[in-house]
């Protein structure tokens, strides 16, 4: 388990501490219980926050993991096209500004300058960075090393590669933007259609107790009876379409989690919020 940082713990201790005081407001009856609960949300997304902030730089953390090893490999094919060999143009390359790579393009040459094999060098390499790109495109790098081949050619491939998936990435992502915010105002549109059934059409029906002219009796409905199903359905709702959108935007569901918190967020703002004041 990742250990807490200090953001991750002044988080959840601000969170404590303003649900506590809310908590202690609610039971004193100086706050009545739409804004305990209004108070009760703010308090767990300010828990929540650093965690969610967490795994969207880690999400960029990845990105530009991806970019600096792109520009490493272009380097080393031109390296190696000069005559250089691999293990050498790594030493050469050292000292190199790769952004948040160059930690482990420092730490991989030391190691080959250290007489350590460089399939070995390359395999602790790509496990460092814990990159699905990177193992790939290191696995091809050390196979043609352990084979013989032709190792520029194999750089150079390697370089095509990984410069394709991060355009085939970028296209996707501008080509799915407008479904994104399609995607925030349908559910935006769906909080706002649950409100009114809540809030305007479901007190219509609590006054009709018998329709005229029949024998059909219909019981009363109560705003509070269809109050927590409904705010249960919009939390649902909103996290999973955060999902859904994350799987469209960028491929995996994992980077759902920024726009299912942003969602969840909302929901639990503006129906807690809207509480308050129509309550």
């Amino acid at each position: 388990m990742k250990q807490l940082t200090k953001k991750h713990w002044g988080g959840i201790i601000s969170g404590i501490v303003i649900t506590l005081v809310n908590t202690i407001l609610f039971l004193l009856d100086i706050l009545n219980k739409k804004l305990f609960f209004f108070l009760l949300v703010i308090g767990l997304v300010i828990i929540a926050i650093p965690f969610v902030v967490g795994v969207i730089i880690k999400g960029g953390r990845e990105k530009e993991t991806e970019m600096r090893f792109l520009e490493f490999v272009r380097d080393l094919v031109e390296n190696v096209k000069s005559g250089t060999p691999i293990s050498k143009g790594i030493v050469n390359l050292k000292k190199r500004d790769y952004g948040v790579l160059s930690f482990n393009v420092e730490k991989m040459a030391n190691q080959i300058s250290m007489g350590i094999p460089l399939t070995t060098a390359f395999g602790n390499f790509a496990r460092d960075t814990n990159n699905p790109v990177i193992q790939r495109s290191v696995g091809l790098i050390s196979e043609a090393e352990r084979a013989g081949g032709d190792i520029e050619t194999i750089l150079e491939s390697v370089a095509q590669s990984v410069n394709q998936i991060d355009d085939l990435k970028k296209e996707r992502k501008s080509a799915v933007s407008n479904l994104v915010v399609q995607g925030y105002i349908i559910f935006l549109v769906f909080i706002v259609i649950m409100l009114i059934l809540q809030y305007m059409i479901l007190p219509w029906t609590s006054d009709i107790a018998q329709v005229e002219g029949t024998s059909l009796n219909v019981q009363p409905v109560s705003q509070a009876q269809f109050a927590t199903p409904l705010f249960i359905l919009i939390l649902v709702q909103s996290f999973f379409t955060g999902l859904v959108i994350g799987k469209i935007a960028e491929g995996t569901i994992v980077y759902g989690i920024k726009h299912s918190f942003i969602l969840v967020v909302l929901a639990l703002l503006i129906s807690t919020g809207v509480g308050v004041v129509l309550g």
